[in-house]
């Protein structure tokens, strides 16, 4: 046991009993020849480190980070890693969101179906959606959706996609539908009672109708990827609506967009 007498000037006191002998008559050769001023005496030049003294709250300068959960901005502590666009895991819903309502998606009615003669997964849907004409657009739904249930049906249409030629026949366009995670069963999206063909349909609150952007032209829909941007975002909540990651409902002046039995699926 080291004497308390011994000068607490340094962490070597028990080298320094090292040089005493004990009673036994056994002297203990020390095991280093240091001195209690080695640290200020071997170095001379080391530099002093102040010990750590914590800024007060008072004293740390606010900073603002840009959220995307709000609008406005919040004070954070310097320590804190700030959040940007450039992070690949954040996304920012607000422009998402603003990208989906470029997107002209419409109530439409379904006319007339039959069965594509050239492709065997392919209807031919003949869909009013407030135009002059009628719009003609093709679905893969065979496998799905029997024929009869097409008839008459009220449905949500993508309408400024670029046409495209499926197996001879010019597509105007594309049918929403929900569908799980296996992909095995697929339900077309439904528009709310009371709207009626050409209703607009968006993602937002009923506020927000009259602020909606112009719909994008075809060309700006492909140029710009926004249907490739905002398709991975839409789904359909617990209780079947649809929406935009799972907070922005898609609606029109009548009421919400729903599918008729699938929860949390994917919308395309």
């Amino acid at each position: 046991m080291v004497p308390a007498s011994l000068p607490r000037t340094s962490g070597l006191r028990l080298l320094s009993y090292c040089n005493q002998t004990y009673n036994c008559g056994i002297t203990l050769r020390p095991l280093l020849s240091i001195t209690s001023n080695y640290y200020s005496a071997a170095r001379p030049n080391r530099q002093q480190i102040s010990p750590f003294i914590p800024k007060a709250k008072s004293q740390v300068t606010p900073i603002s980070i840009k959220t995307f959960c709000t609008s406005s901005n919040v004070t954070a502590d310097p320590s804190t890693p700030t959040i940007t666009s450039s992070d690949e895991n954040v996304v920012d819903m607000l422009k998402i969101k603003d990208l989906a309502n470029t997107l002209d998606i419409r109530v439409g009615k379904i006319l007339k179906a039959w069965r594509h003669e050239e492709a065997d997964s392919l209807y031919v849907e003949e869909i009013d959606i407030g135009e002059p004409e009628p719009r003609i657009i093709c679905s893969g739904l065979v496998k799905y959706i029997p024929l009869d249930d097409l008839q008459d049906k009220n449905v949500v249409v993508l309408a400024n996609l670029k046409p495209r030629n499926m197996r001879g026949v010019k597509s105007s366009g594309m049918l929403m539908a929900a569908s799980d995670a296996s992909h095995e069963n697929v339900e077309l999206l439904e528009p709310p009672v009371g709207s009626v063909p050409g209703d607009r349909i968006w993602f937002g609150t009923e506020d927000e109708k009259e602020k909606l952007p112009e719909a994008g032209s075809p060309n700006q829909i492909a140029k710009k990827k926004i249907w490739e941007q905002v398709q991975p975002h839409l789904v359909t909540t617990g209780s079947c609506v649809a929406t935009l990651g799972g907070t922005h409902l898609m609606i029109t002046s009548a009421g919400s967009v729903v599918s008729k039995s699938l929860i949390n699926a994917n919308i395309a």
